[in-house]
């Protein structure tokens, strides 16, 4: 990869990585740092990165990033002095997308991560694979059973009003 590629890799896809580890994180800062750190890694490692595969290898190298993030961050277990059940909810009837925040965020970090590479991102199934070490029949797999649970989460009506 030359540095042209590098920097027109950067100024194609870091809003796209930035939203895919931020949709998982759900934390500004924390994704900030884990896309920086990919890019990072694929700048240190630019030669060994075809420069047509670049979009994959940056989220492969993301994602990983965000995985050993979220454990760093569950060893150290760091808690918020606020309890959110002291606050008011407001919920208006027509905020769909706080709606499919809360319902992407009752998934798992795996199915997550699934949802947001294939119905956000568009990848395909053979490339998210690529990225989170599963097979095909894995991915179609786990991302039936996500958006079997986004389904019956959306189905009710008192989680959309």
């Amino acid at each position: 990869m030359t540095e042209r590629e590098y920097n027109e890799c950067v100024t194609s896809y870091a809003d796209n990585v930035y939203r895919f580890i931020l949709k998982n994180l759900r934390h500004e800062e924390d994704a900030r740092d884990v896309v920086q750190t990919a890019f990072e890694k694929m700048w240190r490692n630019r030669n060994e990165v075809d420069g047509k595969r670049s979009k994959s290898y940056l989220f492969t190298v993301a994602y990983h990033q965000m995985i050993d993030h979220i454990r760093k961050v569950k060893r150290i277990q760091l808690k918020e002095e606020f309890e959110e059940n002291s606050q008011v909810e407001h919920k208006p009837a027509n905020d769909l997308k706080k709606v499919l925040d809360r319902a992407l965020n009752r998934l798992n970090d795996t199915q997550r991560s699934l949802v947001m590479l294939k119905d956000y991102e568009g990848y395909s199934y053979a490339e998210i694979g690529e990225i989170m070490d599963l097979n095909e029949s894995q991915v179609k797999v786990y991302l039936h059973r996500a958006r079997l649970q986004l389904r019956e989460y959306l189905v009710k009506i008192e989680n959309v009003i």
